[in-house]
């Protein structure tokens, strides 16, 4: 008698966290950013406040609807999302209230990769959304422009 294979676990679900003074300006500039969708959680929200399982002051307005004061993600527009919560399940970015500012480089950052020949354009286009380019970067490996969002951290165009 054979063993049978035993089935490989599922690939694990995940979202990049990331610390902000201000949750909601950084979803906006980053869902402009990588033209990506900020997760509307209003229908979550507003069941939890009905049921006095979240207090008001945990909440915000945000772009009309009732958000949390203190977390918001963006996902891809083409990811499939729960509608009774709006959380996104595939690619994701949250955004968590913290009281500190950031003091030093990031371990991890994104890579953003617009295409062939296109890497000025959208420096430009991301420096009108808030970042700013903190230098250009030529080695041997490639080229690149190292850029920070409108709070500090640091990503890359290439």
């Amino acid at each position: 008698m054979t063993a049978s294979p035993v089935p490989s676990p599922a690939p694990l679900h995940w979202k990049l966290v990331i610390d902000a003074g201000d949750p909601h300006t950084q979803a906006d500039f980053w869902a402009a950013a990588l033209r990506y969708t900020a997760e509307d959680n209003s229908a979550l929200i507003e069941r939890l406040l009905s049921a006095g399982a979240l207090p008001g002051e945990a909440t915000v307005e945000y772009h009309g609807r009732p958000a949390f004061r203190d977390l918001i993600a963006v996902r891809h527009p083409d990811d499939p999302y729960d509608p009774q919560t709006g959380t996104g399940l595939g690619r994701r970015l949250l955004f968590q209230r913290v009281p500190e500012a950031k003091t030093v480089k990031n371990r991890l950052h994104l890579d953003l990769h617009p295409g062939d020949g296109r890497r000025a354009e959208e420096v430009a286009r991301l420096q009108a959304l808030g970042a700013r380019v903190l230098r250009e970067v030529t080695e041997p490996s490639g080229a690149w422009v190292l850029m920070a969002d409108p709070e500090g951290n640091e990503f890359c165009v290439h």
